[in-house]
């Protein structure tokens, strides 16, 4: 079986890739304020390929566990994935910055580990930039990670990593103890040096006020439309999945489409009107 692109076409759109200029962290970070900054995931090359032309920023998030593994959270998820997908979404992309996730266990503790893992997550990858879950004292490995040449993309709020310890994937930043220390996470990350921060499932409130308290851009998803940029899960918002978020909105229904595509393909091959002509060869008479 084939699929993509001719072998023949392989050298151009290695020399495309290699002559566009993708964003780097500066360049994320000076939009702060400026025209809101286009994000989603990706974890494929053929999607990957279809996104780049509209995102400023693609993102191999963890939630891959869950999308394409079938994990039940993100907590399973191991770096040689990271690895494996963040490979995928460069090879398929050209124009975006790739930001690949930092997986469970990977960060947490010795900042000369969570060094040791990034610089392999880069190395192996070829991404721009990893991102870090900011809960607690992270953003001392956060700091070290940046004076070491490692971009870092902070994420505050719902945090899906604590997802065990939180009780389940829920909205933060109600109560004014709990708003209070996502402020303080979310200043404590951007002063440590990361270039964007990542703000989830928080109050709309709060989500402006972050934005307003720090220097470098947020990146909004179940937050708010004053974020300076927005992400989603792809898969979310294409309808792929029975149920979506609370924050979601679906721009499709590829569910459904594929469901009715699908029937259809069975109801051909069942009534033997798949193949056809148009898709049989036929020996050369003579």
């Amino acid at each position: 079986m084939t699929a993509g692109a001719p072998l023949e076409e392989s050298s151009a759109v290695s020399s495309h890739s290699q002559s566009v200029k993708r964003p780097a962290a500066p360049d994320i970070a000076a939009r702060k304020g400026k025209t809101p900054i286009v994000c989603l995931t990706a974890y494929t090359a053929p999607m990957a390929e279809i996104l780049d032309a509209h995102c400023d920023l693609l993102l191999v998030g963890d939630s891959v566990g869950m999308v394409v593994h079938g994990l039940p959270n993100t907590v399973g998820v191991t770096l040689e994935m990271m690895i494996l997908h963040g490979q995928a979404v460069m090879r398929g992309s050209t124009r975006a910055m790739v930001v690949v996730d930092m997986p469970f266990g990977s960060y947490e503790g010795a900042a000369e580990l969570a060094y040791e893992n990034a610089a392999r997550l880069m190395k192996e990858t070829g991404a721009q930039a990893v991102k870090v879950e900011a809960g607690g004292a992270i953003a001392r490995n956060i700091d070290y990670l940046v004076q070491r040449g490692i971009p870092v993309m902070g994420h505050v709020g719902l945090r899906p990593q604590a997802v065990l310890t939180d009780g389940g994937f829920k909205a933060k930043g109600k109560g004014e103890g709990e708003r209070q220390r996502i402020l303080d996470e979310a200043r404590a990350t951007a002063e440590a040096g990361a270039f964007a921060v990542v703000v989830e499932g928080v109050a709309e409130g709060l989500a402006r006020e972050i934005t307003e308290a720090i220097a470098v851009p947020t990146i909004g998803i179940g937050a708010s439309a004053g974020c300076d940029g927005q992400i989603l899960v792809t898969d979310d918002m294409l309808g792929l999945f029975d149920w979506t978020p609370k924050f979601v909105r679906r721009y499709a229904d590829l569910r459904g489409e594929i469901t009715k595509a699908v029937g259809r393909y069975a109801d051909d091959v069942r009534a033997r009107r798949f193949p056809g002509p148009a898709e049989i060869y036929f020996a050369k008479a003579g």
